[in-house]
């Protein structure tokens, strides 16, 4: 029942979003296509599921965001837990980590392309500089802001400044971190379409790209709703990663 209860709102919302989407192609008098309705969009979808093809791009791009993502999280909270305890490291670091943040991605394309070549690192490298900084500057908030009674108990017991990070620090910082994941998941996986446009010749990206030159804008439709649920579900995972640490950690952290 309960499980019902959160279903419900979930499949009630995509209803409506049909309900709309049809309606606009019905008002809107366009051409299905240049404005596909949800039939043809179903229809287009349901045929690359029959020949596997969208399965095949799926999991070339899920395989690119897991490498980029994971990379650049276990990077950014290695370097923050230390950061944030070196605070005159971090105000060197600090005004070059706040110049290159705003800078998308996508600016770095070229010299990505010209350094990686084509295939699946322009992708990869894309994933990471999108992912990196959201979860470096939440670590590195979050350790600045760890409680000081932890920090002297920790002391009282004579401990370790790499247990001092790995059982004290890391567990009293995660719910902040927590943000950063989730930020970082979502620019992520918004890059790793854009990424894949730039320089692959596989993935959701590609398919866009490729269907875009063909005309097929049903097929580009799809593969617009697919990137869309899969992002739904990447979400729901992670809040479901984050519960689990919650009562490992007693809710808390410590």
């Amino acid at each position: 029942m309960k499980k019902l209860n959160k279903i419900g709102p979930i499949l009630l919302g995509f209803m409506l979003l049909v309900g709309v989407w049809q309606l606009a192609t019905v008002i809107g008098g366009h051409d299905a296509a240049l404005f596909p309705p949800p039939l043809a969009v179903f229809t287009a979808l349901l045929n690359t599921i029959k020949d596997g093809s969208i399965f095949e791009h799926i999991q070339i791009s899920l395989l690119r965001f897991f490498s980029g993502y994971l990379l650049a999280v276990i990077v950014a909270v290695v370097l923050g837990l230390f950061l944030g305890r070196w605070t005159k490291v971090w105000a060197v670091l600090d005004p070059i980590v706040q110049v290159l943040r705003p800078v998308s991605p996508i600016a770095w394309s070229p010299f990505i392309v010209l350094w990686f070549g084509i295939g699946n690192m322009p992708a990869i490298v894309i994933i990471f500089i999108a992912a990196f900084f959201p979860v470096l500057l939440s670590t590195v908030s979050a350790v600045k802001k760890v409680d000081d009674v932890y920090l002297r108990v920790a002391a009282n017991f004579e401990m370790s400044q790499f247990d001092l990070l790995r059982k004290i620090v890391f567990p009293a910082a995660f719910p902040m971190i927590a943000n950063g994941l989730h930020m970082a998941l979502g620019s992520a996986w918004i890059f790793l379409v854009a990424g894949e446009m730039v320089g692959a010749q596989s993935g959701l990206g590609f398919l866009i790209v490729d269907a875009r030159n063909s005309l097929s804008l049903d097929l580009v439709m799809a593969a617009i709703i697919v990137i869309g649920v899969l992002g739904l579900l990447l979400d729901k995972a992670i809040r479901y990663f984050e519960s689990w640490v919650a009562k490992i950690w007693g809710g808390q952290g410590v």
